[in-house]
């Protein structure tokens, strides 16, 4: 009854609802502070604009939003977690969120990956099925991710695995998930017209890299509305 939990973000202003920002609480049971630790209490503890004078804010460091349909809080990770990705952050936990969703999908991971034949960074994603040996996805993922996330948000590669790694401590051992196997310069398909050259040409200019196959999605490869 003495707690508020609001969804901020970086400017401190409401996210709107289905919008991924930073969880923060407010309320009389908040600290004062770390003790001797007084930059930390200045980043963790800051003014509340929507309490009395005097009132504080504590940052949580997890990312969070209100789901549209119906108001609950959904959490999503840690601000941590983030990806940059060209230039725009990106929030994984939104998109295992999708992934996890699926009523096949047990668990899921999701990184960001520098391709080392293009230089070009990909959204990465590791399925864990309910059933199976954990070598095939789940039926009509990609359709199920396609009507939950925005394009440059769907995962270029998704990989099964029976389990995901986790360090001594339980955490998510990104240094063991296998290496996505992406197509290479090596194995697309050249564009042969005017207008495949044309837009072959266009993409490598947006998206900075030198290889472009007609078979290639320009969101795959990393593009958005942006650019």
């Amino acid at each position: 009854w003495n707690t508020t939990t609001l969804v901020l973000d970086e400017r401190l202003r409401p996210a709107p609802p289905g919008a991924a920002g930073e969880l923060y609480l407010a309320g009389a049971q908040l600290a004062y502070g770390y003790q001797s630790r007084a930059a930390l209490t200045a980043s963790r503890f800051v003014a509340d604009p929507y309490g009395p004078p005097g009132a504080r804010l504590y940052r949580t460091g997890d990312l969070a939003r209100l789901r549209a349909a119906d108001g609950a809080l959904e959490h999503l990770g840690r601000v941590d977690d983030q990806i940059k990705l060209r230039g725009q952050r990106v929030e994984p936990g939104e998109i295992r969120a999708a992934l996890d969703a699926h009523p096949d999908v047990a668990g899921s991971a999701v990184i960001a990956h520098e391709d080392p034949a293009t230089g070009t960074t990909h959204l990465i994603g590791y399925v864990v099925p309910r059933s199976g040996d954990g070598t095939a996805l789940p039926a009509g993922l990609d359709e199920h991710l396609a009507a939950r996330l925005p394009a440059h948000l769907v995962p270029t590669a998704l990989i099964p695995l029976p389990a995901l790694p986790v360090t001594a401590n339980g955490k998510l051992d990104r240094a063991a998930l296998p290496a996505p196997l992406l197509a290479s310069p090596a194995t697309r398909t050249a564009p042969h017209t005017e207008e495949e050259r044309w837009l072959a040409a266009l993409f490598a200019e947006l998206l900075r890299t030198e290889h472009i196959g007609v078979d290639d999605s320009f969101f795959a490869l990393g593009g958005d509305s942006i650019l």
